[in-house]
């Protein structure tokens, strides 16, 4: 016994040393497209996909980083698997301009014709009036909020304008979790394989922004979702953070961030074992926290964390 145990415990730390080494590739991979260093970043997207090649948002865009690279035998091979693995996003794959080198390949053909068949066989399934629903919800959901990041820039965060747009934000939401309820209510976190991946995400992305009772509530059906496929645990993480923050306890994930009362600076709300926090979020799909907080033009320095951390708790409490 004591062998199979050990055993045990050294596939699980492979595992997870293994997922942040993934990500870690990922992040740098993608950061390279971004600098329009494409050869490196395909080389970097090659080891990443040694360690695992079932992500098909990351291996289409490693197809893109190598298409523009001009390395088209890679590419090709790469589009192939994210087609086999979920990628399903027809119209952006013949309008994405980074594949521009592919399409006088004959192979380019065959690929459009391979996810066209693939999305008849799956979409055959589909509750259309349903996905129909779901995406008018997505729209609702992300239309104001799209708009929110010009109108604070333009006006400031305390701004006649932004308080008018978080008040028709604040309406639509309580519109859109009506009908949300109601699906899951009578129909459970319908799946991508029924609806399709955007509509599916819609039901999460509803439940993220409504009170506290509501998430509650749902998220033992939205773990249960995750177990079967039909959500996404990345998904899953931030709404498991979003209810520990909004019950006095630390984040898991730190997804969540939070504004100092006396000057509005960011920070990452209180989060707990600070040190081992990539390996949770590498665990759910989610990348480094170094990278994440970059979105708020923030720089992760876990000791200096540590060292605030009881402070940032006492603004919490």
């Amino acid at each position: 016994m004591r062998n199979t145990i050990y055993t045990l415990l050294l596939f699980f730390l492979f595992t997870s040393i293994n997922a942040q080494e993934y990500s870690k590739l990922i992040n740098e991979a993608n950061k390279l497209y971004e600098t329009k260093d494409y050869k490196t970043s395909t080389d970097l997207y090659s080891k990443a996909f040694k360690i695992e090649s079932k992500n098909p948002s990351h291996l289409y865009n490693g197809a893109c980083s190598s298409s523009l690279a001009g390395n088209t035998k890679k590419a090709f091979k790469w589009l192939n698997l994210s087609i086999e693995n979920g990628w399903a996003n027809l119209k952006h794959l013949k309008s994405d301009t980074d594949l521009e080198n592919l399409h006088s390949k004959k192979e380019w053909g065959k690929t459009i014709e391979k996810l066209e068949k693939k999305l008849a066989l799956i979409e055959a399934n589909y509750d259309k009036p349903l996905q129909a629903e779901l995406l008018g919800i997505l729209e609702e959901d992300q239309k104001y909020r799209v708009q929110m990041n010009e109108t604070q820039k333009k006006f400031g965060q305390d701004s006649k304008e932004m308080n008018d747009l978080w008040k028709i934000t604040i309406q639509k939401d309580s519109l859109n979790l009506l009908k949300v309820k109601k699906i899951l209510d009578e129909k459970g976190w319908v799946g991508k394989d029924k609806v399709g991946a955007q509509a599916n995400s819609a039901l999460f992305l509803v439940i993220q922004h409504s009170d506290l009772e509501t998430q509650k509530k749902y998220l033992p059906m939205m773990k249960d979702a995750v177990a079967k496929g039909n959500a996404s645990s990345g998904s899953l993480a931030l709404l498991i953070d979003r209810i520990e923050i909004r019950e006095g306890r630390k984040q898991i994930y730190g997804s969540q961030i939070g504004s100092k009362p006396n000057d509005k600076t960011l920070y990452v709300l209180p989060l707990l074992d600070p040190d081992n926090v990539d390996k949770r979020r590498a665990e759910v799909g989610l990348g480094p926290i170094s990278e994440y907080v970059k979105n708020w033009n923030l720089i992760w320095d876990v000791e200096k964390y540590k060292s605030e951390l009881p402070e940032l708790e006492k603004l919490n409490k």
